[in-house]
């Protein structure tokens, strides 16, 4: 039995160029075109977007200041509210494997 090596044989395939069924080159991509963006989107998501775009997710004064305290050497990790934290995410994780 001969077995078919088809990586030596694809190795020599140009990029861009499109495969039929039987592994000839029918046709070369142009490089110099890039392939158009076509995107619609709903009237739902662009209210959405709308909606997000005004809210800030996190402060972000909040985290310049972290990120001094951080550079500083101030920043100091209260363990006790990191534990409670996994705690109680461990405890919700428990419970949606239960349901």
């Amino acid at each position: 039995m001969k077995i078919n090596d088809s990586i030596k044989k694809t190795a020599s395939l140009g990029v861009g160029a499109a495969q039929t069924g039987a592994g000839k080159s029918t046709e070369k991509a142009d490089a110099s075109k890039p392939a158009p963006d076509n995107v619609h989107l709903s009237s739902q998501l662009k209210s959405l977007a709308g909606q997000v775009a005004g809210s800030s997710v996190f402060d972000t004064k909040k985290v310049e200041e972290i990120k001094a305290a951080i550079a500083g050497g101030q920043f100091q990790v209260n363990a006790e509210k990191v534990a409670d934290g996994l705690m109680d995410t461990v405890k919700d994780l428990i419970q949606k494997r239960k349901a």
